[in-house]
């Protein structure tokens, strides 16, 4: 089981949450997505490790942007 947490931007209110929500579920390996507003959150559980590209598109599916990740300092 893997679990990741990915920022997704542009989110509002608990109905851009459950659009986000459920186009990620729709992805095939994803057991659970917890997906939190106030922080730009999207938490997934998923039976394998997804593809960054498969959760972007389905964030941008739902409306929503999923930045690239900063690289890291240093």
């Amino acid at each position: 089981m893997t679990v990741s947490s990915y920022r997704v931007v542009g989110m509002a209110c608990g109905h851009c949450a459950g659009f986000v929500a459920e186009e990620i579920e729709r992805i095939p390996g994803v057991t659970a997505v917890a997906v939190d507003v106030e922080r730009d959150t999207a938490t997934v559980t998923s039976d394998r490790p997804l593809d960054i590209a498969e959760v972007r598109a389905a964030v941008e599916e739902a409306g929503y942007e999923l930045p690239e990740p900063r690289p890291s300092p240093g």
